[in-house]
């Protein structure tokens, strides 16, 4: 067996490490982890906990791996992370153990692609060929089908389950079960008023924040198209200063975050 441990990196001696495992600079691996084959930790990569990582798989660095899980229900319990064989983990990423309360086990499958800052939580289960874009967040418990795709800065909410080949759209909230070879789309931002209290604490005026109440009104209402109200907002209050910069604003915006219909 032929294992390669940089100078720096703390390996505790109980650790399993299979053939040709690489373990770099500065890395961190505890006493319950288990590498398998070929597995390469670049550099300054942590792996904790009940850990065990198929072979072939590529961590890189800032990875924390194994660590306790964020959830406040964890008292400790020896719960496990299983990672399977030829995953891409790259930097930043967390993958955290499963809990009491889902099972004891969160599971990785193979052949994944985990982009820059991907958060795994507790007690999911995410199939093969996953690819998580960027910034992808599983919440507790959610459960991936293979060949899944997730979008950048996309997060899933807990216990929600995807089906196998469906496809996420980048910065959306997906709150629901969506079938297998679905398309997902929509980060469920509305505009939902004015921000009144921060206009208040900020010191504007009374009559410009009425003033803006009632252009917002008009503006966002239902009659006419929005090019025609921005023109009768523009024409009986453009003057106000607020209005103004909202209608500079809105000008000027290829696509304005609208309220939600009804």
């Amino acid at each position: 067996m032929s294992v390669s441990i940089h100078p720096t990196a703390v390996v505790d001696p109980a650790a399993r490490l299979g053939e040709d495992v690489s373990i770099g600079p500065f890395c961190v691996v505890g006493p319950d982890v288990q590498l398998g084959d070929r597995v390469r930790l670049t550099s300054h990569v942590v792996v904790e906990g009940r850990t065990r990582i198929g072979e072939d798989s590529v961590i890189y660095p800032f990875a924390s791996i194994g660590h306790r899980p964020q959830d406040l229900k964890f008292k400790g319990e020896p719960s496990e992370l299983v990672i399977g064989r030829n995953n891409q983990i790259r930097e930043h990423v967390t993958m955290s153990p499963g809990t009491e309360g889902g099972g004891m086990v969160t599971r990785v499958g193979d052949n994944g692609l985990f982009m820059v800052g991907v958060h795994i939580a507790h007690d999911c289960v995410v199939g093969d060929h996953a690819v998580l874009a960027n910034n992808a967040t599983l919440a507790g418990h959610v459960h991936l089908g293979d060949f899944v795709t997730i979008g950048g800065l996309s997060a899933v909410r807990q216990f929600v389950r995807i089906g196998s080949h469906a496809m996420i759209g980048g910065m959306s909230g997906v709150e629901k079960d969506v079938i297998p070879y679905g398309l997902v789309m929509g980060d469920r931002a509305r505009l939902a008023g004015l921000n009144l209290v921060g206009l208040e604490r900020r010191g504007f005026q009374k009559d410009e924040i009425h003033a803006l109440r009632a252009a917002y009104r008009l503006l966002f209402g239902n009659e006419g198209t929005f090019a025609e109200r921005m023109e009768e907002v523009g024409r009986d209050m453009g003057q106000q200063t607020l209005v103004a910069d909202v209608l500079t604003f809105a000008r000027a915006s290829r696509s304005l975050c609208q309220p939600r219909e009804g």
